[in-house]
């Protein structure tokens, strides 16, 4: 995949940096490369990373469970274009399904000043639009290609309403189990959601881009989506699930072997879908291919 790159062995030292927190300015001080050439390493590592993650997904195992919420985060702008951000991880791997941004509307104490500011913002960019629950909708689809095989679909959220009617639409009535907690419960380890609560505490430590009163914010939320595919990445196929776990998410689901390192998952392109060559494959009769016919 680094068909083309200068300096191509520095793409694994920058995934490794932009998992582990930092931004793309001090990523490029760190390596030594322009802010142009951190950028666009970026966005092409992470679009490799977002199609690696939807070729490397499996059929979920009997006994799973989903957890679905929405973290909210902006772009650019906090008082004026915030961004809701659904989850969706199966809880005991800890395995992310999918995650995305959406915009949605401002809310809440709405000052003078604010006021003026959403009024500059939709005279230059057009009125804001509540995409969330089409957001929604994606992320639990591709659940739902994860769970053709499962008999019971067991989700766990809290209690918006929304997602009563969108989850029965999205698995079915007649098999749903939906459960759902109180979001205003403490988010302790006895926590029904805790695995998913946990989980989005971690995207906001290892990507600062969803940091609060961060600098490292997205201008678009189009890079916020690139920043979350490097996230998913390293936390499916790079981490253990936990610091005393021998095994990644994706080895737990057996998706992979083993866990795989910084540099492995940035070998072969995986635009081809489902003919894309595994990231681990080095030749002929040494590795199989994943997905090839």
């Amino acid at each position: 995949m680094d068909y083309r790159d200068h300096r191509p062995h520095l793409n694994p030292h920058l995934f490794r940096l932009l998992a582990s927190g930092l931004g793309i300015r001090q990523s490029s001080r760190l390596l030594g490369l322009s802010l142009r050439c951190t950028e666009l390493k970026f966005r092409k590592l992470a679009r490799h990373l977002w199609r690696l993650n939807l070729n490397f997904r499996g059929p979920l195992p009997p006994g799973s469970r989903l957890q679905l919420d929405e973290l909210e985060t902006y772009e650019c702008r906090r008082r004026t274009r915030p961004l809701s951000v659904p989850v969706v991880i199966e809880a005991e791997t800890r395995f992310i399904v999918w995650a995305e941004s959406a915009t949605i509307r401002p809310r809440g104490k709405m000052t003078r000043a604010r006021l003026k500011a959403l009024q500059e913002d939709e005279e230059r960019l057009g009125k804001r639009i509540d995409r969330s629950r089409k957001s929604v909708k994606r992320a639990l689809g591709r659940a739902v290609e994860l769970a053709t095989g499962l008999e019971t679909v067991v989700l766990q959220t809290d209690e918006k309403s929304s997602y009563v009617g969108m989850a029965q639409r999205a698995f079915g009535r007649h098999r749903l189990v939906h459960e759902t907690t109180n979001s205003r419960l403490a988010r302790m380890t006895w926590n029904p959601l805790f695995p998913i609560n946990h989980t989005e505490a971690m995207a906001r430590d290892l990507l600062g881009r969803l940091r609060r009163e961060s600098w490292l914010v997205s201008k678009k939320k189009r890079y916020l989506n690139l920043g979350l595919a490097v996230f998913c990445a390293y936390r499916n196929f790079v981490r253990r699930r936990f610091n005393w776990d021998a095994m990644s998410p994706a080895q737990m689901l057996g998706l992979t072997s083993r866990r795989l390192g910084w540099g492995q998952l940035l070998t072969w392109r995986q635009d081809w879908r489902g003919r894309s060559l595994h990231p681990c494959w080095s030749g002929l009769g040494s590795s199989r291919l994943a997905g090839m016919p």
